[in-house]
């Protein structure tokens, strides 16, 4: 099975705009967390968005590893970095989140790659 994080991302966009517009006070006070939990504090921008990474891959949410490989991406972040960021989720997840390790990897190559 393969997967498209840019057809992932793609269509969530699309969906989540129209989830914005349905209900915007819930997604503008959302949008505002996400902004304070992300900024670079003690801990750095590419840090939290390592840690929220893990996260995603743990629950297992196709959307979540595309959305914050993105960021990672843009932020600068290596191939290394979330290759061993995905051990600590494989060490703490087991065989599940391995597979969901995976594609992670594959995410970060896929939308590296310069069309």
């Amino acid at each position: 099975m393969s997967k498209s994080y840019k057809e992932i991302t793609s269509s969530l966009s699309k969906n989540l705009g129209q989830l914005r517009s349905a209900i915007p006070d819930v997604a503008k006070c959302f949008s505002t967390m996400a902004m304070a939990a992300t900024q670079d504090a003690v801990l750095s921008k590419k840090t939290k968005e390592l840690i929220a990474l893990a996260i995603g891959v743990s629950a297992r949410c196709d959307g979540c590893i595309g959305f914050h490989i993105k960021t990672l991406i843009e932020l600068g972040a290596t191939r290394e970095e979330i290759a061993e960021t995905m051990g600590m989720c494989m060490y703490m997840g087991g065989g599940p989140v391995f597979m969901y390790a995976a594609d992670a990897l594959a995410a970060f190559d896929e939308l590296s790659k310069k069309d």
